[in-house]
């Protein structure tokens, strides 16, 4: 199985792009985000996730890890094929779709080509605990959480930068901001606190 390739862009089109490694052009399937990052000619490390069919084994890339995770999170629901969700990963960043999702707005998940009002129901009602439990939820809204860390290990820490860079801040502001509101209200805060504390910092 092929989890990840390195080499150079030898062709990109629409929806796919070849990568030659070593020699050997491998063809992958990938969302328009991803394959903007490309240059032909260029050289680009990509995660890869494998899947295999009866008739064929294709291969689908992603410039971020999060971004495949995502995919496989999509490819759970029914009625979300590899297509739909590399057009949903074409619509909407990974930070997007989880603040959709989370706050139920079937509208922005409606951008997607293929995704019908029923698709994005049954995408918010099924995907809504998962992407909480990824930390990827908004965490503004009422009555939605972030995974907490543990007290005292920096983990609530981690959390809560990590629930930041996921609402769209860039990671260096959000560490400055939650190492700012840890140092008055202290580290052993829950990841709840710290991100609350740290959007009001932010919105300075």
């Amino acid at each position: 199985m092929i989890a990840r390739l390195t080499g150079t862009i030898d062709t990109i089109d629409r929806d796919r792009a070849i990568i030659d490694v070593g020699g050997v052009g491998y063809l992958v399937r990938a969302s328009s985000r991803t394959l903007a990052a490309l240059t032909t000619g260029g050289s680009a490390r990509l995660m890869v996730e494998t899947v295999m069919r009866e008739d064929a084994i294709e291969l689908y890339a992603f410039a971020t890890a999060e971004e495949r995770d995502w995919f496989r999170l999509l490819t759970t629901v029914q009625g979300v094929g590899m297509k739909v969700a590399l057009s949903l990963l074409s619509s909407l960043s990974p930070a997007e779709l989880g603040r959709a999702i989370a706050a139920g707005d079937r509208a922005m998940i409606t951008r997607a080509d293929g995704v019908g009002q029923k698709l994005a129901n049954r995408l918010t009602s099924e995907l809504k605990d998962k992407v909480e439990a990824l930390g990827l939820a908004y965490a503004a809204m009422p009555g939605l959480r972030v995974a907490p860390g543990a007290a005292g290990t920096g983990g609530a820490i981690e959390d809560a930068v990590s629930a930041l860079v996921n609402l769209g801040y860039r990671r260096p502001e959000a560490l400055a901001a939650i190492d700012r509101v840890a140092a008055r209200i202290g580290e052993d805060a829950r990841a709840e606190t710290l991100i609350a504390a740290g959007l009001k910092e932010l919105a300075r």
